[in-house]
């Protein structure tokens, strides 16, 4: 078979290599003269790569899961066309594994003085802030013998954002929501409800919230409904000491409390209250305050993207601190960290009255799915003793809640995947309980 392209011109220019170096010798061995020229022109033919010009343009925030579109635009503005390979270069995260090849790297060809455009889609794997890095650009001679290099720094940043997969119990959450708003009297009164209207009697009904005045004035029982107040305010706590860097299946509980606090968020700015957001260890990690009810979901999701697990204790005394700064009139505080006995009972039971005094406290624990499924197991020796451990780690943390109940604190300890509807719903309770 009769070679072709690349492969029929080395043919006919012979197989020599342009130079042979031996030792002693004062000058080449052999050298191929037309193979060489070749060579030569072919270099001076391929494009420039040092003065092109690249700018970025596309998607500059993305939720964790879905995929971001950053747009690289190549201007030739030399007299040569370009062919070229471009490789893209983001951290490793930036795609899931084994797809950044193919998503990287693309190839061009631009005439003289033209531009064109090369879309590189990203897929994160974790949240933060993800960077580009360099643009290498390989230029080719018309021949493919040989080439020019070049890399250029064009600047640009994608923010990973919190997924917010509970968004999908938020519907049922604002049925539930709109039962206690006064849309569906209910007859509970506490320090957190408010009078909303008068409706008749009907047997079952509780009788002391009969209005006798009103029933003087028409033919038949009136009866008041209440209905819980607007307008209260909600600091959402976040550990982000060492304890929240423990792996709970794919994601470190973080993020499962992350996920939690946006339901909860999204639920309560529906219902008309004021949400907060501090995350804290050892000193702010972030703060987020006084933002309307259309602001605040966009301004949680970008204060979490870049939070990360810090491994250090956190300052149960300075954490309180912080919060009372944060809330200096009577607010529900959610913190949203762990049950495990040691960090609670040395660190935040001396400290909780200073809450509970003041305020109403919910604590939200993330728990370990696969210690319940340890606590089942009982195929082998090695099994059940698994299952022993998993039932003492159940036993300390229904002890530790427990403690935490008879200062007061409203505790939920729940797996991830039902953290976010768990806490939404104690919010509820609270809420027509007229404890808000």
């Amino acid at each position: 078979m009769a070679p072709t392209g690349r492969a029929a011109l080395l043919a006919a220019l012979g197989s020599l290599p342009v130079g042979i170096w031996e030792p002693g010798w004062t000058g080449l061995l052999a050298v191929n003269a037309p193979l060489a020229v070749a060579c030569a022109c072919d270099y001076a033919l391929a494009a420039p790569v040092r003065t092109l010009g690249l700018t970025r343009s596309g998607d500059t925030s993305v939720r964790l899961g879905d995929t971001a579109d950053v747009t690289l635009t190549v201007t030739n503005p030399s007299r040569r066309p370009l062919r070229a390979r471009l490789r893209d270069a983001w951290p490793p995260s930036s795609w899931t594994p084994g797809t950044e090849t193919e998503a990287s790297r693309h190839r061009l060809t631009i005439p003289a003085g033209e531009r064109r455009r090369v879309t590189t889609r990203l897929r994160p794997t974790r949240r933060g802030d993800r960077q580009a890095d360099r643009v290498t650009v390989r230029s080719y001679g018309p021949l493919g013998l040989f080439t020019r290099q070049g890399t250029h720094k064009v600047p640009w940043t994608v923010r990973v954002l919190p997924p917010f997969t509970s968004r999908k119990h938020l519907p049922s959450k604002l049925a539930r929501l709109r039962e206690l708003d006064g849309r569906t009297s209910v007859l509970t009164r506490g320090e957190g409800t408010e009078f909303d209207s008068l409706r008749a009697y009907v047997p079952g009904d509780d009788t002391r919230s009969i209005d006798w005045r009103a029933t003087a004035r028409q033919s038949e029982v009136a009866v008041r409904t209440w209905r819980p107040e607007r307008d209260r305010h909600i600091l959402l706590v976040l550990d982000t000491g060492r304890t929240s860097a423990g792996r709970v299946g794919d994601a470190p509980r973080l993020d499962a409390s992350m996920d939690a606090a946006l339901l909860l968020a999204a639920l309560a700015s529906r219902a008309g209250d004021r949400v907060d957001l501090l995350a804290y260890d050892r000193r702010v990690r972030a703060l987020v305050q006084g933002r309307t009810a259309g602001d605040l979901l966009p301004s949680l999701v970008n204060a979490m993207a870049t939070l990360e697990p810090e491994l250090v204790e956190t300052d149960a005394r300075s954490l309180t601190a912080a919060a009372l700064r944060t809330a200096p009139r009577r607010s529900l505080i959610v913190l949203l960290t762990t049950l495990d006995a040691t960090p609670v009972e040395e660190g935040l039971l001396p400290v909780l009255s200073r809450l509970t005094q003041r305020h109403t406290v919910l604590l939200a624990s993330v728990a370990d799915p696969h210690v319940a499924s340890m606590a089942r197991g009982r195929g082998d020796v090695d099994a059940v003793y698994e299952a022993a451990a998993a039932a003492q780690a159940h036993t300390e943390r229904d002890r530790t809640a427990e403690q935490l109940r008879r200062r007061g604190v409203t505790v939920v300890d729940a797996t991830p995947e039902e953290l976010a509807p768990a806490l939404a719903d104690a919010y509820l309770a609270l809420k027509s309980a007229g404890r808000l």
